[in-house]
Formats: C-alpha cells, sequence, structure tokens
C-alpha cells in the first residue's frame, strides 16, 4: 500500500477571498503579525497497489482530472 498526499493551491495572482477572510480574523484575534494568507486544500490518499511509478502516474491523472482546477490551481504530489 502507497500513501500519499496531494496539496492544491491557487496560483499566484489568482485572487483567494478565502485566504483574505481568514487574514481578517486573524487579525481581529490579535495575530497582527500575520503578513497574508492563501487557502488550499490537502488530499490524503491510500493507494493499494505498491508500484510507486504507477501510483504518481494515477495520483497526478486524478489531480487534472478532478482534484485541482489547473486553469487556477497548482498541485504537488509526494509518495510516503
Amino acid at each position: 500500500m502507497i500513501k500519499a498526499r496531494v496539496v492544491v493551491t491557487l496560483k499566484n495572482g489568482v485572487l483567494d477571498p478565502q485566504g483574505k477572510a481568514i487574514e481578517g480574523a486573524l487579525s481581529a484575534l490579535d495575530f497582527s503579525d500575520v503578513g497574508s494568507v492563501r487557502q488550499g486544500k490537502v488530499f490524503d490518499i491510500e493507494i493499494s497497489h505498491d508500484d510507486k511509478a504507477k501510483a504518481e502516474a494515477d495520483l497526478k491523472a486524478m489531480c487534472e482530472k478532478l482534484l485541482a482546477n489547473t486553469v487556477i490551481e497548482n498541485y504537488s504530489v509526494s509518495l510516503g
């Protein structure tokens, strides 16, 4: 079994209203040293076989087809 983590983040230059809302909330909670916040998604996925090359290819395909909107988001895949 292979465990993987996929991290999806907005590309630079894409507006992040949720990140701005979190930034404002942190400031209101007296965390005034926070410069900026960008929000993203994390997926922990288990693959039921042990072929790392196939798992990585499958994970990239999952990102391209479902997990990330590649027009506005970047993704990274790490195998554990």
